[in-house]
């Protein structure tokens, strides 16, 4: 990404003047942005943390479509278990599917961003599915025809399927929402800083870090006092104003057009995929030259793919370097433009970079796995605890403000304090590289699984002392806030490891691709919330057998939580090993 620069760069008086130099020799973007009709930007009155701002801060996009989506996600157990009376296993399923398709979608937007439409464009147009989803929660909770009926006594009739098909209509629409949303925000804001002008280069270094602090501020509102709305004010309220914070959010992104920096979208890559494996194919029996300069790649100083770089040629995956082989018969007949024929090396890196990436991707998707626990576990196990605070009862999901506190607190020391400490020692313009910082973040993840199922082991024995067993409506005397640490470790494991996957992504994505790896990093909660549900079935299944109650019973007094959570960790640790094996054999992009 360019974040690799002198050491002298860093003094930000000779970064400023620098910058001033540049805007009276250069007052347009060196990077190919444009506005959003198509001309070229006036570096003085557009793009970085100014336009960022609209973004991340706590007026901006981010923040309030987080707040919105962390005002649905965080206490939607309860909602599932309490008014739609699902069971606490099928509710946690439920859950862990909802959330991974929202990470799922991102796929469908970053591809529509990169190909077609254009980040700014795909924002706005799912900002808006979003808001719609989000008004439909709002009705299904509030409006009689759509709410699900309450309980008489202990009889809780099952909502009609009318209302069960429309709350989950609402549910499925903030999916979508969110697809378009997830992979372009980021991207979006970091070309708002220009990698040709080395102020606007380093600052982008740090850009990583204050995205997810927004995220965390509007997480933390929506853990704190939205949790605490729905729980004392009604269902209806706390979904409605997550609501209007959708709309803010989206007013927010809108009002910064003028001074946002655009990239052009290319075409589809997924046809360019397709391109370089059929050329391969093609030549399958076509020797491959030695000598890697022989290989085809365009004669100007652009790539033949809009909006990227030339890329370096590799010498892994070589079977992919026939479709960039000049044959005889290319050669004799001269017709070296069309694409399913013969490939660029570039367009072939594109397709090498993605097999490269593959396995540090998939030995990202065990954090999310302990992630989710915090929207389902770990509430289900604050709710047998007991609640009060002096006069205040706390509301179990709202625990999760500890992990967004984690990121607020830990993010500005890690920023501002570890990183210039840290570079004196690496020499890296990060402080630590991202496979370092994404390793220490899944080491620490198993600390926050080992806190709460000592926790648990701890909250049977008094269970079991005081006779309470077999007692579901009298709380554990045992007090709520000991789950502080098993969160607080899941911050702080987000805060290295999501924060330096976010960047490793971006870093390596070709030029053209960014939307798209960024819907492919965020992939990995799909896959990790899909396993989550995946373990849990595997887990129902196997310790219910024979009539036994098994370890996640809707009575967790009588289960073995804990054994689910140093299943979970053992997982961790087997995955720890195999991150740590594919990083240390990785080989990072080079751009030409």
């Amino acid at each position: 990404m360019g974040c690799h620069v002198e050491e002298k760069l860093l003094d930000a008086s000779l970064l400023e003047d620098g910058a001033l130099n540049d805007e009276r020799l250069e007052p347009y973007t060196g990077d190919g942005s444009v506005d959003l009709h198509g001309y070229p930007v006036l570096r003085h009155n557009t793009g970085k943390w100014r336009a960022c701002s609209f973004i991340l801060v706590c007026t901006g996009t981010e923040c309030c479509e987080r707040l919105a989506y962390y005002g649905i996600a965080t206490n939607l157990v309860t909602y599932l278990t309490k008014f739609l009376h699902e069971s606490n296993a099928s509710a946690a399923r439920n859950i862990s599917t909802w959330q991974g398709t929202c990470y799922l979608t991102p796929l469908l937007g970053g591809v529509l961003a990169d190909a077609y439409w254009g980040r700014y464009w795909t924002i706005a147009l799912f900002s808006t599915i979003y808001f719609i989803g989000m008004a439909a929660l709002t009705l299904s909770a509030s409006v009689a025809a759509f709410k699900p009926p309450s309980c008489i006594g202990s009889v809780c009739p099952s909502p009609s399927p009318f209302q069960y098909a429309f709350f989950h209509c609402g549910l499925y629409l903030i999916a979508l929402g969110a697809g378009g949303i997830k992979p372009c925000v980021s991207s979006f804001g970091a070309d708002q800083f220009d990698d040709t002008n080395p102020m606007e280069r380093v600052k982008k270094c740090s850009f990583f870090n204050w995205f997810y602090f927004s995220i965390s501020v509007g997480s933390l509102v929506s853990s704190s006092l939205i949790v605490w709305i729905q729980d004392n004010a009604g269902w209806g309220l706390g979904f409605g104003i997550p609501t209007v914070f959708m709309v803010l959010a989206i007013g927010s992104f809108l009002a910064g057009t003028v001074i946002y920096r655009f990239q052009k979208p290319g075409r589809n890559p997924l046809t360019r995929t397709c391109q370089v494996v059929v050329a391969s194919v093609r030549k399958l029996n076509i020797k491959v030259p030695d000598d890697s300069s022989l290989l085809f790649e365009v004669p100007d100083n652009n790539s033949a793919i809009q909006g990227s770089r030339k890329l370096e040629h590799t010498d892994e995956f070589k079977f992919f370097d026939k479709a960039a082989t000049i044959s005889d018969f290319d050669a004799k007949t001269g017709n070296l433009s069309d694409p399913w024929k013969l490939c660029s090396v570039t367009q072939v890196e594109e397709l090498k970079i993605l097999f490269r990436v593959f396995p540090i991707w998939a030995t990202l998707n065990a954090l999310p796995v302990v992630y989710c626990q915090i929207f389902t576990t770990f509430v289900e196990q604050g709710m047998t605890l007991d609640t009060s605070l002096g006069s205040l009862s706390i509301p179990p999901a709202s625990l999760s403000v500890f992990v967004m506190i984690s990121v607020i607190f830990l993010v500005p020391i890690y920023d501002r304090v570890f990183v210039p400490i840290a570079r004196k020692f690496t020499g890296n313009e990060r402080g630590l590289s991202e496979f370092q910082r994404m390793g220490i973040g899944l080491f620490i993840s198993l600390f926050a699984l080992a806190a709460a199922a000592l926790v648990e082991i701890r909250r049977l024995e008094i269970a079991r002392d005081n006779d309470l067993v077999y007692n579901t409506s009298t709380p554990i005397p045992m007090s709520i806030l000991w789950q502080i640490p098993q969160y607080f470790f899941v911050g702080a494991a987000e805060m290295f490891t999501f924060i330096g996957q976010t960047e490793f992504f971006y870093d390596q994505s070709p030029d053209a691709l960014r939307s798209l790896y960024s819907a492919f990093s965020l992939l990995t909660s799909t896959v990790g919330s899909y396993l989550n549900s995946f373990i849990l079935s595997i887990v129902i299944a196997v310790t219910t057998k024979g009539g036994s109650p098994g370890w996640i019973p809707n009575n967790l007094n009588e289960g073995h939580l804990d054994y689910f959570f140093w299943l979970l960790a053992g997982l961790s640790l087997l995955n720890l090993v195999v991150y740590v094996a594919c990083a240390g054999r990785y080989k990072s992009k080079k751009a030409a």
